[in-house]
């Protein structure tokens, strides 16, 4: 099948791009010389659905290294970088995606992508495998497996889970630690601020910051907000993460109380109708709504709409709606990941964490699959144990290890 993307024209600036994340990406290096070497993959189909921006083009080029035959899409209409997606087209892999795309469009193009009966399947939010469990059931019979790679595409694996109609066994790759801990925490509190800051060009520092969410990615935007210089609120449902952003020294409030002293709002909870009418009608004139949560369902735009009496394009990703006595509210990317619709993603040094345990995590499904139940499972500790230690090895450090008689102690401890 022929490649469905914007412009072939486009592919050297999305080469650069490549080559700029690759030399920030030494565990992907690392890991795309052993596939070379060793093809795991070969005669294996994937299917990818992930952001589509340069961090993604070099973890599918190491797949396809492994022997691959790659077929490529986005998780997000406005993520797709239609340059970097040209470049993968030019360098002989299947893409089927392109910025911007209406809501059939992106379907189309997921479909595509299955048109390939792929093997295993590499999720960001999970629309591939809900279209495997709905409409393309007749691929099943192809599928090993694959791994999930967002907070929210684990949630809908493990709601299928407890209904009992997981059809092929899914790493959460979401999991684990040296996804959660760096990606979310770090990743995350880094990459929305960019975004947000270049959208914008507004100041952060004497803000009151409402984060919605107090999980990793809540933790990570907190942390930055506050090292921005601002007053940071936390919104929460969960009385012991509420109680942990008490603790980390933060300020914890319903979203009642802190829509009328929020002058920048972000959610990240995964969940729907986080800030809604009854929250516009106490917000301040001029406050920026973002999200960070993988669907645009987290600030209700229906609710905005109607409440707004103007809506106006402020300034790129800026979308205002004036309120009936006057205030102005202000959406960023038009609720959708403001760090990738606004922004390049999670830095290069972080994603190479993160997708190293994904291509670690395929290999580990197409290695072990016939063994494997249809059922969630977590990344195997010595995948996330060998990716923290490439990447400490990475940046130069090296750690103790525990000796011979240490490690009898601690294993007859309390004999």
């Amino acid at each position: 099948m022929e490649s469905v993307i914007r412009d072939l024209d486009l592919a050297p600036r999305g080469e650069d791009k490549i080559q700029w994340v690759k030399r920030y990406m030494p565990l992907l290096n690392e890991l795309e010389r052993q596939f070379k070497e060793n093809m795991p993959f070969k005669g294996i189909k994937i299917a990818l659905s992930i952001h589509l921006e340069a961090k993604t083009a070099y973890l599918c080029r190491v797949l396809a290294a492994g022997g691959a035959d790659m077929w490529i899409t986005g998780s997000n209409p406005l993520s797709t970088q239609d340059d970097v997606a040209a470049a993968l087209v030019n360098g002989g892999l299947k893409v089927f995606a392109w910025h911007n795309a209406t809501e059939e469009e992106y379907f189309n193009h997921l479909n595509m992508t299955l048109d390939g009966k792929p093997n295993i399947i590499i999720d960001d939010g999970g629309d591939l495998v809900h279209l495997l469990h709905t409409t393309r059931r007749e691929l099943l019979e192809h599928v090993m497996g694959g791994c999930e790679e967002t907070t929210t595409g684990v949630l809908r694996l493990k709601a299928r889970q407890r209904e009992g109609t997981l059809e092929f066994p899914m790493v959460a790759v979401n999991d684990a630690y040296c996804k959660y801990l760096f990606d979310n925490r770090y990743g995350t509190g880094q990459s929305v601020w960019d975004g947000i800051m270049r959208t914008t060009n507004l100041i952060v520092s004497g803000k009151v910051v409402v984060v919605a969410g107090y999980g990793w990615c809540g933790k990570g935007i907190a942390m930055k907000a506050r090292g921005l210089g601002a007053r940071v609120v936390i919104c929460e449902i969960d009385p012991i993460k509420a109680l942990e952003g008490v603790m980390d020294g933060f300020e914890v409030l319903s979203m009642d109380k802190a829509a009328g002293i929020g002058d920048i709002f972000i959610t990240a909870t995964g969940c729907r109708d986080v800030i809604t009418k009854n929250h516009y009608t106490k917000m301040k004139d001029g406050v920026l709504l973002a999200n960070a949560g993988h669907f645009d369902v987290e600030i209700s735009i229906p609710d905005l709409e109607d409440l707004a009496v103007e809506k106006k394009q402020l300034r790129e990703n800026i979308t205002g709606y004036r309120m009936e006595d006057g205030r102005w509210i202000n959406l960023l990317a038009r609720g959708r990941l403001v760090n990738l619709a606004a922004g390049d993603g999670h830095p290069a040094e972080i994603m190479d964490m993160s997708f190293a345990l994904q291509a670690l995590s395929a290999k580990f499904i197409l290695d072990n699959h016939e063994n494997l139940e249809a059922r969630v499972y977590k990344v195997d500790d010595d995948i996330d144990r060998y990716v923290a230690q490439l990447k400490l090895k990475s940046v130069g450090i090296s750690i103790d290890i525990l000796t011979e008689e240490q490690r009898e102690y601690l294993d007859g401890w309390g004999e």
